[in-house]
């Protein structure tokens, strides 16, 4: 076991707050939106840095401790099927204000367009790359406070209604398209008519719209929840088509302990909230809109699942009592939560999961523990456990999470 620093994101929408205070640390001068424990080439978690906060740049990182021994950090069956990569990353993501419209690409997709740019010579960090890696990125999202979201397509003729009596011209157009094709291509065409940079409404039309449901909201819309989502992405990105394009995406509320899963092609905004996120290690995001970074809106298209369904919540199964685990319809990671604040402080508890692992301490002081060594954690603080340390357990007092392969 080794102690490991997770990595700043300081992305415009993140808060100056929430992670920080999560972690009992001083809130920095600028925003952190993401906090990443894992070894994905563009971050790398830092090694044993004993709590230094911001971790320093020379130590040590995942990723060549990774490289140095792939059989005994990862095991055997995880090399067989990943390769020698840690196949997930964890983060911490604390949005306070909205992030991209944005969707990930399926592992196939993924892999021919990552070849493509890598054959036209764009460099891996240039910005204007769309595919830094050759993965996939489903992911899923525990929220530890309340957590808001745009996820996947609304009903055709739900979003029509949205439309119907908001006096705009862009949302006329949007409620007769749906209304007379209310299938995933009616959905796909009204997207397209959004974002495609052939057809993009202009600023004026998409102010109407949202002027259009700030009114609404002000004299009793039967939609309260979508007007006022539109108004607060009018305020954060005036202008932007995808302001428009929220009324087609199904809104999501995650109490603190509940779960989303985002497949590949699932469109989704992240609108405020703290959670922790697994993922397959990938830093693939295909944006349209909603922000300031590069967007690829033809690929982002390309990449959609138009057909309307609920948000995917994953309910957790208990393990003795203590742990829920959050298993996704992926190969690539699973999400368990120990809390073991009503419990003694000195009762172990086995941890269920095998192979690598990232555990993550959110609050109080545990310990955890293989056959051959044990490292205590405190609030804050996290660790990659080896493959080859086989079974884990826990006491203490607090609560982890744990990434690890299923």
């Amino acid at each position: 076991m080794r102690r490991i620093s997770g990595v700043p994101r300081d992305y415009a929408w993140g808060s100056r707050t929430a992670i920080p205070g999560l972690l009992g640390r001083p809130a920095g001068r600028g925003p952190l939106a993401e906090l990443w424990f894992g070894a994905h080439p563009s971050a790398p978690a830092a090694l044993d840095t004993d709590g230094e906060w911001p971790p320093p740049r020379d130590v040590a990182e995942l990723r060549s401790l990774i490289a140095c021994d792939p059989t005994g950090t990862l095991g055997e069956d995880v090399v067989s099927r990943f390769g020698e990569h840690l196949p997930f990353l964890l983060k911490l993501i604390a949005p306070a204000r909205p992030l991209s419209l944005q969707v990930h690409p399926s592992l196939d997709r993924a892999q021919r367009r990552f070849a493509e740019e890598e054959a036209a010579g764009v460099p891996v960090d240039a910005p204007e790359r769309s595919y830094p890696d050759a993965n996939h990125k489903p992911e899923l999202v525990f929220a530890l406070s309340t957590f808001e979201a745009l996820c996947g397509f609304r009903a055709p003729r739900r979003a029509a209604e949205l439309f119907e009596d908001l006096d705009a011209p862009l949302a006329r157009e949007l409620h007769d398209l749906l209304r007379a094709d209310p299938s995933p291509a009616g959905i796909c065409r009204a997207f397209t008519c959004l974002l495609a940079p052939a057809d993009r409404p202009g600023h004026e039309a998409v102010q109407e719209v949202s002027a259009a449901c700030a009114a609404r909201l002000e004299h009793g819309s039967p939609s309260p929840r979508a007007d006022g989502t539109v108004v607060a992405l009018a305020e954060a990105y005036p202008g932007d088509p995808g302001v428009v394009a929220s009324l087609l995406l199904n809104p999501v509320t995650l109490q603190p302990g509940e779960a989303l899963f985002v497949p590949a092609g699932g469109v989704h905004a992240y609108l405020s909230g703290l959670g922790v996120e697994v993922m397959a290690s990938s830093d693939n995001v295909l944006r349209a809109g909603l922000t300031r970074k590069h967007v690829d809106v033809p690929e982002m298209l390309a990449c959609v699942d138009y057909v309307a369904a609920p948000p995917i919540r994953v309910a957790p199964e208990v393990f003795h009592g203590a742990t829920r685990v959050f298993y996704a319809p992926v190969d690539d990671f699973e999400l368990s939560v120990t809390e073991l604040t009503d419990r003694p402080t000195d009762a172990t508890h086995p941890l269920p999961g095998r192979g690598p692992r990232v555990v993550l301490c959110l609050d109080g002081d545990v310990t955890v523990s293989s056959a051959a060594e044990t490292l205590p954690l405190a609030r804050g603080q996290a660790a990659f456990v080896r493959a080859d340390e086989g079974r884990m357990t826990v006491h203490g007092a607090g609560t982890l999470v744990q990434a690890d392969v299923p």
